[in-house]
């Protein structure tokens, strides 16, 4: 299905107010193109969508076993969380386990979280990176740069399992501070086909994409958290959906069962139309059922309400043809 931009409209009372471009690009392990959205060949920075791949590279040196990373743990490390104590409990139990502490985590404080870098939605990819270092025998102090031992060998490992080049034009410093690297809704799509399906990629990235997305698939609630919507579509969806969201509009889900890859971007870079646009390509695509769908309403048809907390419209997805 190759189709137009999809169409978020945000509505007040009978009339759109606003409306979000959305392009997208699904493919299957093999490659082929299953559906297209908008442009699908252009660049765009994948943001915290990466983090399972991040996590992947710092599992395949061995970080899991040198350090006894239990699944939650794992979890975490693909995280964009809420900072609740859950999440920040796990963060330190990583940090604990290699010697280090909050204060060498770089991600920065997370206004209205709590006031340590271990509230930081990100803090579980950077214990990560740390661990990572740790087994290598690298400095913590730099971790950020690009030129950073871990930051070469993560960067190698995506470029491996996305097939792709990400030189220096394509890498730019992320909301965190790690390197961030863009690459086509096209490529990124194939990629997490290839992680839902473990296929396509070698025997010891395989093993360590497959404890990446069992961890994330047994843990829904530590990848994101309470009424996130990350969180409510991999639980809506059983076990049959990966799903991992970036900032500035960026969603991506992996198809075990069908070894499909799903990636998307709000052009404008709006946050609140990811869910309508995410559930609406999904059910096009025939990965959810009428109970998932149903159980999902609220995040595809969210409420617009004003500061009296009154409903005066909503944001949905744009029916098409």
């Amino acid at each position: 299905m190759t189709t137009g931009l999809l169409m978020v409209d945000v509505t007040r009372g009978e009339r759109i107010e606003s409306t979000h471009a959305v392009a997208a690009c699904a493919c299957d392990d093999r490659g082929a193109v299953v559906l297209a959205c908008g442009d699908v060949d252009a660049p765009v920075y994948l943001r915290s969508a990466a983090k399972p791949f991040i996590a992947a590279a710092v599992l395949l040196a061995g970080a899991a076993e040198r350090f006894g990373l239990e699944q939650r743990e794992i979890a975490v490390m693909c995280a964009s969380h809420a900072g609740e104590p859950g999440h920040v409990e796990l963060v330190a139990s990583i940090l604990a386990k290699i010697g280090a502490s909050a204060g060498d985590l770089q991600c920065g404080l997370q206004p209205g979280r709590e006031p340590t870098p271990l509230g930081n939605n990100c803090s579980g990819k950077h214990a990560g990176i740390l661990a990572l270092a740790k087994l290598r025998g690298e400095p913590f102090a730099g971790y950020l740069d690009v030129a950073h031992p871990v930051q070469r060998e993560i960067l190698a490992f995506c470029e491996r399992v996305f097939a792709d080049r990400f030189p220096p034009d394509r890498i730019g410093v992320d909301g965190c501070g790690i390197p961030v690297f863009a690459t086509s809704l096209a490529t990124a799509a194939r990629a997490f086909a290839r992680f839902g399906a473990l296929r396509g990629v070698g025997d010891d990235d395989t093993r360590a994409l497959r404890s990446v997305r069992d961890a994330m698939l047994a843990q829904p609630w530590v990848v994101a958290g309470t009424g996130r919507f990350d969180t409510d579509l991999m639980q809506a969806a059983h076990g049959a959906i990966v799903a991992k969201g970036g900032a500035e509009g960026v969603h991506a889900s992996a198809l075990p069962a069908s070894g499909t890859g799903l990636v998307l971007k709000v052009l404008d870079g709006a946050a609140r139309a990811v869910p309508p646009a995410a559930i609406a390509l999904l059910a096009r695509l025939g990965a959810l059922d009428a109970r998932a769908i149903a159980q999902l309403e609220p995040h595809a048809r969210t409420p617009v309400r004003n500061v009296a907390g009154r409903i005066v419209g909503e944001i949905h997805a744009r029916a098409t043809p």
